[in-house]
């Protein structure tokens, strides 16, 4: 008699997530020719660096029943403000720190904000979004700051074995370190048992405020670190960009499987939901669909995921339900 092959109901929402993208692929490959090639793959790579480090982020955050509005801002900022040191003359390793600080300062601020004055993180993150978007319009005069510096410059176009950019290669590194330490360590643990039942996190021994402030200062890291690979591509610092990253960010996450409710979401996931949402964004430029509507595709795309989301939790509740039926 032949076994049953059974499939984890985690499984089988990645294999139908790569489904999904295998299909995006599909179609905007039959609607544009040079869609399927290795230059649009390499590019999408490379667009995939910055939503998918601020994702990683957002996935910390959600997982634990937090968000993070702040990060686009907090990457043009950080972008602009490297772009200004450079061109004082600062060196270029010791720019990338200082945004790097510049990004978890912020963080610290929203940690703060959040633990101490217990304020809601959608609405504190919401307002340092404008706050530090401000920053970054204030500090170059509303203008686009230019990058001359070639070591810099080689950061966000430098291709390591002649098609691997450097900011693709931190993002792997990130997605795997990340991987590892919200599904091995203590501080992942955490994570998840925060998200599940704060009361039992604090009964567990947990300090949440700490966790949380740990999560915000993760998220302004990679923000920065994210806005400053942007600007050594585009080779400026630019204020207005970044404008939809939080939005990205969060998508792709929740995309991925990453539950709104908290204490659910995984690395790999979120890994599949970032080339989901930017093989779409993507697509939808090389269509040469207007602005204004791709925001309108973006919007719907974002509801689906909450939708999904929503029969997930669904499906979960079901099987609690069931399994504490049958242990009585």
């Amino acid at each position: 008699m032949k076994k049953k092959i059974e499939v984890s109901g985690d499984l089988k929402e990645k294999i139908g997530l790569m489904f999904v993208l295998i299909i995006e692929i599909a179609i905007f490959s039959f609607m544009n020719g040079n869609y399927f090639s290795a230059a649009n793959a390499k590019n999408i790579l490379v667009s995939s660096s910055l939503t998918g480090l601020v994702a990683i982020a957002e996935t910390y955050q959600i997982i634990a029943t937090s968000i993070d509005m702040s990060t686009g801002s907090v990457a043009a900022f950080s972008g602009v403000f490297a772009a200004m040191l450079l061109n004082k003359g600062m060196n270029p390793v010791a720019t990338l720190l200082f945004a790097l600080v510049a990004g978890g300062i912020v963080g610290v601020i929203n940690g703060v904000f959040v633990t101490k004055l217990k304020i809601e993180p959608f609405i504190t993150t919401l307002a340092t979004m404008e706050i530090i978007r401000g920053f970054a319009y204030i500090i170059c005069d509303g203008k686009a700051v230019y990058i001359s510096d070639d070591f810099f410059i080689n950061l966000g176009s430098y291709q390591i074995l002649g098609f691997l950019s450097i900011p693709v290669l931190v993002l792997i590194i990130s997605f795997i370190i990340f991987g590892i330490v919200l599904k091995r360590t203590c501080l992942g643990r955490s994570v998840y048992v925060l998200g599940g039942n704060k009361y039992a996190a604090r009964l567990a021994g947990l300090k949440p405020n700490t966790i949380i402030l740990k999560m915000f200062i993760i998220s302004g890291v990679l923000s920065a670190l994210g806005g400053v690979f942007l600007a050594a591509r585009m080779n400026s610092g630019q204020p207005s960009a970044c404008d939809n990253l939080a939005f990205d960010g969060v998508t792709a996450a929740v995309l991925g499987g990453t539950a709104f409710s908290g204490g659910v979401g995984t690395m790999l996931g979120t890994v599949i939901g970032v080339f989901i949402i930017q093989c779409f964004n993507t697509g939808l430029t090389m269509m040469n669909v207007q602005i204004f509507w791709q925001d309108v595709a973006q919007g719907v795309l974002l509801i689906l995921a909450l939708s999904f989301d929503y029969f997930r939790k669904q499906r979960r509740n079901k099987k609690l339900i069931l399994a504490s039926e049958n242990s009585k």
